[in-house]
């Protein structure tokens, strides 16, 4: 088993695609410890394994269903001209505010990483859009990149978020809870910046667009069916008329309403080419749910999250302890792993650690989200970092000074999130939810 790791420790060093060494070492693991004297292999029994894997990934589960829809309705609204109505309509409305086109920034690459899921998408479909007005309007060079940067992973706690639906899916947590628990912290993060945002805009001493009626009307008028998106698929899910997987359903063919057939931004011979780079990043998310919940059923099976908790019960005598360490563990996974692999490698083992600590399940979705989010522009290799390098056209050690000050400020608010833990309970207790622990 030794070899085997070196081996593959290598070949991840060389560029391996993080998901199939996640499965290697769990087909290695079944293979080398699961012993059947009886097979023509020495015994190995990797297909119990596996098997575990194949019945969690039926596309009949219903915790997976909404991820192709939603992800192929983001990929619908980034293609077509709605990012640019949205943005006008926001600094229409926000124009006058100092601060007013960066919070809008701020707003618009929730709207849009909600949709997508942290893919760099929103960095790619919003910066274009963005960058040049900022840059205009006199706001530093640097505290753009690090605004538009950190954005493109902002909207992760909001509905739909593909990694909430996916924590749901690994960590067996009510998914429509979830969401509810997202919403306060996601306002928290967003708040915060703006107040940055703010600041620099008066200490640069921005200059503030004088609130025109006229402008507002017009914006409203171009941008209603995008406006109206995000209302009617909240209603829908708030008051509970249908289920998550039936709203992905209806916001896709929303989407195809409004940009293929009402503003016509996207021809009907172009929707196969938006449905297929749409589902790339489906089928990637679905091969990395695979081999990650391979490995997890390996480590599962090796009592590994019981050792941990022994460990941890031997060194972590309080729960601000245990969080403390959770942060910054958290913090260093979502710096060297992709999301979705984090999500699904991490969550089974902490998860029942955490509630030996207290930790209230719905709570723990948000810290774990809130971490991998800042994980995203964290040096050295946080993914955000070299999407806006390649999409700015800007050295990624650039990037990194940009993202630094951002950085601190969502440590301060995760700070928060993690030690208040009502902001993330108070919805779902409204909703007749009764925390853990």
């Amino acid at each position: 088993m030794i070899w085997i790791m070196l081996i593959l420790i290598v070949l991840a060093l060389l560029g391996t695609p993080l998901f199939s060494i996640l499965a290697a070492i769990a087909v290695s693991g079944f293979f080398l410890v699961d012993v059947d004297p009886s097979s023509p292999f020495g015994g190995q029994v990797v297909i119990a394994g596996m098997q575990a894997v194949v019945d969690m990934l039926r596309l009949t589960n219903p915790t997976l269903v909404p991820i192709p829809l939603f992800t192929f309705a983001g990929y619908i609204l980034a293609e077509s001209q709605a990012p640019r109505r949205l943005v006008e309509v926001s600094r229409a409305v926000f124009g006058w505010m100092p601060g007013g086109l960066a919070i809008v920034s701020l707003v618009a690459c929730a709207f849009f990483t909600a949709f997508t899921g942290a893919s760099g998408v929103t960095i790619i479909a919003l910066g274009g859009i963005l960058f040049p007005p900022l840059l205009a309007e006199r706001y530093p060079e640097r505290f753009s990149l690090g605004l538009l940067t950190t954005g493109g992973s902002l909207g992760l706690l909001f509905f739909p978020s593909l990694p909430l639906i996916i924590y749901g899916f690994v960590g067996g947590a009510d998914v429509d809870l979830l969401f509810k628990a997202g919403f306060i912290p996601g306002l928290l993060l967003i708040a915060i910046l703006s107040a940055y945002a703010m600041f620099v805009a008066n200490r640069a001493q921005v200059e503030r667009h004088e609130f025109d009626l006229r402008k507002v009307r017009v914006a409203l008028k171009d941008a209603a069916f995008e406006i109206m998106l995000p209302v009617f698929v909240l209603g829908l899910y708030f008051t509970g008329i249908l289920t998550v997987p039936e709203i992905a359903a209806v916001t896709a063919a929303y989407a195809i309403l409004v940009e293929v057939v009402i503003h016509r931004d996207i021809k009907w011979r172009e929707v196969p080419a938006v449905m297929s780079s749409s589902m790339l990043l489906v089928g990637g998310i679905l091969v990395i749910i695979a081999a990650a919940l391979g490995l997890t059923n390996y480590l599962v099976d090796q009592e590994v999250p019981m050792h941990i908790l022994e460990a941890m019960r031997e060194h972590i005598d309080s729960r601000f302890a245990f969080l403390i360490t959770l942060n910054i563990f958290l913090l260093i996974v979502g710096a060297l792993m992709d999301i979705f692999s984090a999500l699904l490698v991490v969550v089974p083992l902490i998860a029942p650690i955490a509630l030996e600590y207290g930790v209230d399940p719905l709570h723990l979705g948000i810290i774990f989200l809130t971490n991998l989010e800042i994980g995203y522009s964290t040096p050295p290799v946080g993914i955000n970092l070299f999407i806006s390098s390649y999409r700015f056209g800007r050295p990624v050690l650039s990037l990194y000074r940009a993202s630094l000050v951002y950085i601190g400020l969502l440590l301060v608010a995760l700070l928060v999130i993690t030690y208040v833990p009502a902001l993330s309970l108070a919805l779902p207790k409204a909703f007749g939810y009764v925390p853990a622990g």
